[in-house]
């Protein structure tokens, strides 16, 4: 019999098996549990439990029953305040461990605990729909997704209108439910798109980057701001964490401020502060997401906001203006290293850095910690029930 100690930060369980770590999924911290060995590593085991002797008060049922086999979901076994306490602790410890940063984290819950992904991603093989099962490439086939928007799990009754046997089939959802659906695939498609849009709201389908019905793209609203979003461009999955996180930006730029924004997307953050704030230049790789920006800022009635299309490393010192705030929300592999010594090479008073990865946050923050100081960070659960959490830091110049 073990006991788990603690959870790591992917949300397994730790044991020690003849004191060498075990990561052991689906347990919580004080649960006494029996189990079976699944991989041996030099330094670490991975096990999966064969017997619970006894159970945390903070486990719960899982109310999806794809669950245990699914790799989705990390954490449907554990208490919506438990799952909070996790994301919190995580960025906390995080910090501390790999930036010396001890500093208290405040966190965002979500208001919608299930059914709040406005995009997911789906496999095709030989006609089944799903998700691969946890560390493999073997389908689990879904016909629901308790994470995803109702109208998607509507639109997945009638997946199989898709007529596809091989491939990947992505599916975005927007605030008037209107679906945007991108196809993947080798094979020669034949969509029954009359059955499609006469029972649903079809902004567009989307074949191997080719327009294919309507249009490829849709119209996406966020704290009154209207965004198109071209089927390539990234946009956040959670729209009311999304309209937080917008709220938090705002409320840390003042209207005195030139804002640089970088990895600017579709224009969301610097179109939601630019009213407020002095001029906002924005600079993004992917080309749709630029041309996106610029017609929404258009149809924003914006005009002091201007983006550039190029590489955030090799583009951001094109800028002249005098910068006097930087937001960063760059992929999860962080900034690069032009990119952070960019940063550190201006004149800007504030960073607001937004990430998805706190391993590489912690790693940028300690570079830029000896000219920039936290002030504060907050944690965002835009990915309930999963081991993944968004956040936000703002820094100010020493």
């Amino acid at each position: 019999m073990y006991k788990v100690e603690k959870l790591d930060n992917l949300g397994r369980g730790i044991v020690y098996v003849n004191n060498k770590i075990t990561f052991v999924s689906n347990t919580l911290p004080g649960e006494e549990i029996d189990i079976k060995i699944t991989k041996e590593k030099s330094k670490y085991n991975e096990a999966i439990v064969i017997k619970y002797y006894k159970q945390s008060n903070k486990r719960v049922d899982s109310k999806c029953p794809y669950y245990r086999e699914c790799g989705g979901c990390d954490l449907l076994h554990f208490s919506y305040d438990g799952t909070i306490d996790f994301k919190k602790n995580k960025v906390k410890d995080i910090l501390y461990k790999y930036a010396s940063l001890d500093i208290n984290v405040d966190i965002i819950e979500n208001k919608n605990k299930y059914n709040y992904r406005n995009k997911i991603s789906l496999k095709v093989i030989d006609g089944n729909y799903g998700y691969y099962k946890n560390n493999t490439h073997e389908l689990v086939s879904i016909n629901n997704c308790l994470l995803a928007e109702d109208n998607i799990n509507s639109f997945l009754k009638d997946i199989r209108k898709i007529n596809i046997n091989n491939g990947e089939l992505i599916i975005r959802n927007n605030y008037n439910n209107e679906l945007l659906i991108i196809i993947n695939t080798k094979e020669k498609v034949n969509i029954d798109v009359d059955y499609l849009k006469d029972n649903y709201k079809i902004a567009g389908i989307v074949v191997n980057n080719k327009k294919y019905y309507n249009d490829d793209f849709f119209i996406e609203m966020i704290n009154n701001r209207i965004f198109k979003v071209s089927y390539d461009s990234f946009f956040q999955v959670n729209r009311y964490i999304c309209s937080k996180l917008f709220d938090i930006v705002s409320n840390n730029v003042r209207e005195d401020e030139i804002v640089l924004d970088l990895y600017s997307g579709v224009g969301t953050l610097g179109i939601n502060i630019a009213n407020k704030v002095k001029k906002v230049y924005g600079i993004e790789i992917v080309r749709n997401a630029v041309i996106n920006a610029t017609y929404n800022t258009k149809i924003n009635k914006i005009n002091n906001a201007y983006y550039m299309l190029g590489d955030v490393g090799s583009t951001v010192n094109k800028i002249n203006d005098k910068i006097d705030t930087i937001i960063v929300d760059p992929p999860r592999i962080g900034l690069d290293k032009n990119t952070k010594s960019n940063i550190l090479n201006s004149d800007a008073k504030k960073i607001i850095y937004i990430s998805c990865n706190p391993m590489t946050l912690a790693r940028d923050l300690k570079d830029i910690s000896e000219i920039y100081m936290v002030k504060k960070v907050w944690v965002l659960d835009m990915f309930s029930y999963t081991e993944h959490c968004e956040s936000i830091t703002v820094l100010e110049r020493r």
